[in-house]
This record gives C-alpha cells, structure tokens and sequence, in this order.
C-alpha cells in the first residue's frame, strides 16, 4: 500500500525556482503530490528543463512565469498570475540576488535591486497570497533567507539588511495570521529558512579560486573556505534545504510559526 502524498490537492508557487534552491524545492514539493508555479528569468531551456524535473517529480500541473520581481507591481502580478489557474496554498518567497562590495563601494543601483528582489518582493507576494490562504484556513509561506538574515559579515550590507529585514517581515506575519484556521485545517504559518553554505552556483566560483590559489583540490578549498564560519565544514545540499521546507508545510507544522530556522553546520551557534 502506497503512503498518500500529503501535498495532494495543494498548489505551491516558488520564486526563483528553475534552478538551484529554488528548483530543488520545488521538485521535493511535487514529490508530495503538490501542483507547482515555477518562476524565473532564465532561458526558455532552463524553463523548459524545471517544468520536466517537477513534472517526472509527480506534478499534477505546471505553471511557469518569468514576472521582473525588482519591479513591485510585476511581483504582485505574479500572484495574480498564479491565482488566476487555482489557489495558492503554499508561497515559497526564494528569488534572491547578491553583489560583495564595502559599503562606501556598493553601487547605488546594487542596493535597491537586492532590497527589491530580496526583499520587497516577498511583501508584495505574502501581501497578496495571505489573506486568501487565511480564508482557506490552510497556509504556507516559507521565506528562504540566510544565515545572513542572522549575522552580518563584511561587503554584503544590502544583502544582510534584506536578509535580516526578511526575518523580521516574516515574523510580524506570522502572528498576524497566528489565528487563522485551526489543527484541523492546518493552519497559516510563515516561517524563514536560514540556509548557511550551501552547493550552489553561487558558491562555486569561490570554491574554485580557492583551490586555484592554494593549489589544491575542490574538497580541501570547500573544507578551507568553511572553516572560516560553519563548524560542520560540510555544505549542504540543495534537497536537505528542500527537506526542511516541506516538512514546515506538513499538517503537524501548524503551531511552528515565526521561526528563522538556521540550516548552517553551527555557523550562527558559535
């Protein structure tokens, strides 16, 4: 006897999600028998290629929208966009950009486009999608921030204030929505995810410098870069950040809200 998905019925969209993160999310979604609204600026291939891994995953339905989240009004279209096929049950606000320069060098433009996409996209989203999961009785939005949205580090400030200011929206949301449904229904939650290193394109031209200028392989340059911040020395993988999102959409999650949940081998335990 097979155990029922229990995302059966439900329906997710998930920001920045052809590739990376994003993607992993939500496939591991599909897995659980969630229909899924794909979103990205990538090339129609890499589209095309998100819309085949959710759907081999066990989608029942694909969406793909490609809304310029650094412009408010295309964030709160692509709510609409996702409202006008079906409900959303489940927001994953996952879009994100990143810029490493000091303060005093931070290109003005950097600095609003991060807090744009990073930032106030999710408000435009959770603003949006809320109060129709609240009628519902049933909700989701996990907001994937950083160990960034915890503590700061050097040549990231537009970065860590959007990852901290992240922590903080998600957390007046929650109790604003803390009431709404029951255990029956499953609740509205909204919870942040706070990944530290993870295995991403992100990282890998780090990882790569790394061990071209010390002249080693990729796993001590991967083991050296993280001594520097996360204990573990290990990364994490894409599908384990994926893990701790659909767990935080299971029925039993529905007292787990306005949490900023660190996935960072110790980083910010230290």
């Amino acid at each position: 006897m097979t155990t029922p998905r229990f995302l059966e019925g439900r329906r997710a969209l998930v920001t920045g999600s052809v590739q990376g993160i994003g993607l992993a999310i939500a496939t591991a979604l599909a897995r659980e028998g969630a229909a899924i609204v794909l979103h990205g600026l990538g090339t129609p291939d890499a589209q095309a290629a998100a819309r085949t891994a959710v759907e081999a995953a066990g989608a029942p339905a694909v969406q793909v929208c490609a809304h310029d989240l650094r412009d408010a009004a295309q964030a709160e279209a692509l709510v609409h966009a996702a409202l006008a096929e079906g409900p959303v049950d489940i927001l994953v606000n996952n879009a994100g950009i990143q810029h490493t320069a000091s303060l005093a060098d931070m290109p003005r433009q950097r600095w609003d486009d991060i807090l744009a996409i990073n930032l106030s996209a999710a408000f435009d989203t959770m603003r949006v999608a809320l109060p129709r999961m609240a009628a519902g009785g049933y909700g989701r939005v996990v907001n994937i921030a950083s160990v960034h949205g915890l503590v700061a580090s050097v040549n990231k400030a537009p970065y860590v204030a959007a990852k901290f200011g992240l922590v903080g929206l998600s957390r007046v949301a929650a109790l604003e929505y803390a009431s709404a449904g029951s255990r029956e229904s499953g609740g509205v939650t909204v919870n942040c995810v706070c990944p530290g290193w993870t295995e991403t394109a992100i990282i890998q031209p780090q990882i790569d410098a790394r061990a071209a200028a010390l002249g080693v392989d990729r796993a001590f340059a991967t083991r050296d870069l993280l001594r520097e911040k996360q204990p573990s020395l290990r990364t994490s993988l894409p599908d384990e950040i994926a893990r701790v999102v659909v767990w935080l959409c299971e029925p039993a999650a529905h007292n787990l809200t306005g949490a900023a949940i660190p996935v960072d081998g110790g980083w910010t335990a230290q």
